[in-house]
C-alpha cells in the first residue's frame, strides 16, 4: 500500500520534527531529553510503523508533549501495562498513570484524563482505518474502548 502525499507529508515533518526535537503546539522528546510540564505522552513503536508516526503528529498537533520510545518488541510494554490481547493495536502509550492502546484520538485521551475513570486505560483495537494516524478516510467507524476497570468489564467510550 502506498502512503498518500498527505501522509507522507505528515511523516517528513515528523521526520524533521524528530531530527530537530520540537515541534508547534508540542515536543518530542527522546528518553534521556529535558524535563517539561506533565503529563507527557510516552510511545512505544517499532522502528518501522509509519502509522505510528502519523498518530505522534495528530497527538503533538492537539498540544501533547510526546516522548518515543523505539524497540524492537512492543509486547513486554503491553503485558505491563495490562493490554488485553484483544484491544491490542501497533503502539502503546502511557499518559500520567494511563495506558492508551493505538490510535486514540487526542480528544478521547484529553477527555480520560479530565475525567479520571478508575481503569487501566483506552483502546482503539486493532488498526481502524479512519483513526488518527491511519488517515484512510473510509467513513468506516470505530470506537474506543475503555478496558481494565474494577469491575473486569470493557466498555465503549467514544464512537467515531
Amino acid at each position: 500500500m502506498s502512503m498518500k502525499p498527505k501522509k507522507t507529508a505528515a511523516a517528513l515533518a515528523l521526520g524533521a520534527v524528530l531530527a530537530g526535537g520540537a515541534a508547534v503546539g508540542g515536543n518530542v522528546l527522546f528518553a534521556g531529553g529535558p524535563a517539561v510540564a506533565a503529563p507527557i505522552v510516552e510511545v512505544w513503536k517499532s522502528r518501522s510503523c509509519e502509522c505510528c508516526v502519523g498518530w505522534v503528529t495528530h497527538m503533538i498537533a492537539a498540544g501533547f508533549d510526546v516522548k518515543v520510545h523505539e524497540v524492537e518488541d512492543v509486547e513486554p510494554i503491553k503485558t505491563a501495562n495490562g493490554i488485553p490481547e484483544a484491544l491490542e493495536s501497533c503502539h502503546t502509550s502511557l499518559v500520567d498513570g494511563y495506558a492508551i492502546e493505538g490510535h486514540v484520538p487526542a480528544e478521547d485521551v484529553r477527555r480520560l484524563l479530565a475525567e479520571r475513570p478508575q481503569a487501566k486505560g483506552l483502546s482503539a483495537p486493532g488498526m481502524p482505518q479512519d483513526a488518527p494516524g491511519m488517515d484512510m478516510k473510509t467513513g468506516e467507524p470505530y470506537q474506543v474502548v475503555l478496558f481494565g476497570t474494577p469491575d473486569g468489564k470493557m466498555w465503549v467510550y467514544a464512537n467515531h
